[in-house]
């Protein structure tokens, strides 16, 4: 039977992660914003208070999963077997991350046909790599979910918190270490670490009519959606391996 609630979930803590981590990205980036060349401290902290008031808001509405992110919820039908969340929960991941970009979108209107940046605009939606190197652009991915989904798991362990973790705590732990990684990892392709955040934004770049934009740089697209898949795959492997959970 679908959770539904878990869905609803899914999908609105995904929109309002890139509501708030593209909205960071497009304040730093695009012409005459006041929060322009805010830096990457200002995006990653940004993305981190994101993915804090995402996982909350799902939580709130009855998802007790919380992936928000394909990557967590294959991590997660490998652990369980709960093989119907990836026909429910990354549908839903996509969609409201695809939603959340085109709000950012609407949000700062009339500062794109300000930007003459092409590459700026895009970065308000979608990831790109600072070098252009496909195979270490693909290993970044890995290496950044990979430390995502095994981190994120040990927090939540027995091992360290054998009550389990108090309440309210699990989303500002999980967005203290989008943080960690944004800032030791993120600067090779922008850390997507989840195949939803790249790709519904993507689309929505790709579909809306955004005053001077570029390319959507499709050929660069199937590395943060298989980077992500990837290190989440070898990260259940460890977890089983030693027991993280």
């Amino acid at each position: 039977m679908i959770d539904w609630s878990a869905v609803v979930g899914e999908f609105f803590g995904t929109f309002v992660l890139i509501v708030l981590g593209n909205g960071v990205v497009a304040g730093a980036l695009l012409s005459q914003s006041k929060a322009r060349n805010a830096g990457w401290i200002s995006i990653t902290a940004g993305w981190a208070v994101g993915v804090f008031a995402g996982v909350a808001v799902s939580a709130a509405l009855g998802d007790a999963d919380g992936h928000l992110n394909p990557a967590f919820t294959i991590a997660s039908v490998m652990m369980t077997g709960h093989a119907e969340r990836l026909f429910t929960y990354i549908p839903a991941q996509i969609l409201g991350a695809l939603c959340g970009a085109a709000v950012v979108w609407l949000h700062y209107k009339p500062h794109w046909q300000l930007t003459e940046d092409p590459d700026a605009k895009f970065a308000c939606f979608a990831t790109a790599p600072a070098v252009y190197a496909p195979g270490w652009n693909l290993l970044s991915e890995i290496i950044g979910t990979f430390v995502l989904v095994l981190v994120a798991t040990a927090l939540f362990s027995k091992r360290i918190a054998p009550a389990g973790v108090a309440p309210g705590l699990g989303p500002l732990l999980v967005g203290a270490l989008v943080w960690g990684i944004g800032l030791s990892l993120g600067g090779t392709t922008g850390y997507a670490i989840n195949p939803a955040r790249d790709l519904g934004p993507r689309l929505a770049h790709a579909l809306l009519p955004i005053a001077g934009k570029g390319s959507s740089a499709w050929g660069y697209a199937w590395i943060p959606v298989l980077g992500p898949v990837i290190g989440a795959i070898l990260a259940v492997a460890v977890i089983r391996t030693f027991n993280v959970a």
